[in-house]
């Protein structure tokens, strides 16, 4: 015990280092700075001082990322999680707004467009910034992931927290180089955002491929009937059908949307038998992409109290190691 008080009689003022770190930055020693942080924090840490610890990792990884040093910054913010863990501090609006700060610190950068990419300098600038961009994705990833799991455990919802999982919805779409919508998707709608999460889909219908849009919102309003969220589910369908039209282009028309409209009807009253007709009636529709019917599965055990099949073998498998693995890896 006497150890532990001598630790804690020897720390400075927490502000105090952060104002002397800082100068560090400022001088353009990021890494040394880096350095500093990890090192004082520990020492608080190993004082039980966790909540001064938090703030100068806090200030570390904000003052890192405005400075452009996203790898420093992305450590030093998974460091901050890390000791929220620790120090067990339980989830609440307060450490919400503190990781909500330093995500808000994560560069968004275009990609640089209209490049001459018959000139070797043009493919060099955009190998560069696509380089760049997935180092900005991996960070701000591996840090919101860590801030749900910690939210999951420390009690937020059983799923984390929505906010937690519309900040990583919306940096994966809206930075990531190689734009995968089910991973976005995953996550809002685990989210509170089904309107940002509308104009989000919306958006990626006028810039996919032909066939990608139809199979986007299949699997979107599928994830939500996944989770049993049927409200939302319809929020979606009938908010983006609106958000097209005001954009004067039209909603897209497959078997797999019509398929989709029939569910939502169908998911409103005890109609089992229909259930099962409408996935036999669209089965090849359905087999486009074999998440869809892994999705079903489990809406058929949401709403109808029917166990799930045996997973699909490939390359998905079941659906829930598939996804849950990317969120807690």
């Amino acid at each position: 015990m006497s150890r532990e008080r001598g630790k804690r009689i020897t720390l400075a003022p927490v502000q105090e280092n952060i104002e002397k770190i800082k100068q560090v930055v400022e001088d353009g020693n990021y890494y040394g700075a880096q350095q500093m942080y990890k090192t004082f924090s520990a020492r608080y840490i190993s004082g039980d001082r966790y909540s001064d610890a938090l703030d100068i990792l806090q200030s570390g990884a904000c003052l890192e990322l405005e400075n452009g040093q996203v790898t420093c910054g992305a450590e030093l913010g998974l460091m901050f999680v890390e000791t929220l863990v620790k120090g067990k501090f339980p989830f609440d609006d307060d450490t919400l707004d503190r990781i909500r700060k330093i995500y808000k610190k994560f560069p968004q950068i275009s990609v640089p467009q209209n490049l001459d990419l018959a000139d070797d300098d043009g493919i060099q600038k955009l190998s560069e910034a696509l380089g760049a961009a997935k180092v900005r994705v991996e960070g701000c990833s591996s840090f919101l992931k860590a801030a749900i799991k910690w939210s999951i455990e420390f009690g937020a919802h059983r799923n984390g927290s929505p906010e937690l999982h519309d900040m990583l919805a919306d940096y994966l779409y809206s930075e990531s180089p190689e734009l995968d919508m089910a991973k976005v998707s995953y996550h809002f709608v685990r989210g509170k955002s089904p309107k940002k999460f509308a104009a989000t889909l919306v958006n990626f219908m006028g810039k996919c491929y032909p066939g990608e849009d139809d199979l986007a919102v299949a699997r979107a309003v599928l994830m939500y009937l996944s989770l049993g969220n049927l409200r939302d589910a319809n929020f979606l369908m009938d908010d983006m059908k609106k958000q097209v039209q005001s954009r004067e282009f039209d909603f897209p028309r497959s078997e797999l949307i019509q398929f989709i409209i029939y569910l939502l009807q169908t998911l409103q009253r005890d109609a089992l038998p229909l259930f099962n007709i409408l996935r036999q009636r669209y089965k090849s529709s359905l087999e486009r992409e074999p998440i869809l019917n892994e999705l079903l599965d489990e809406v058929a055990w949401k709403f109808y109290g029917v166990r799930r099949r045996n997973s699909m073998p490939g390359m998905f498998g079941d659906i829930f190691k598939v996804l849950t693995f990317d969120l807690i890896s």
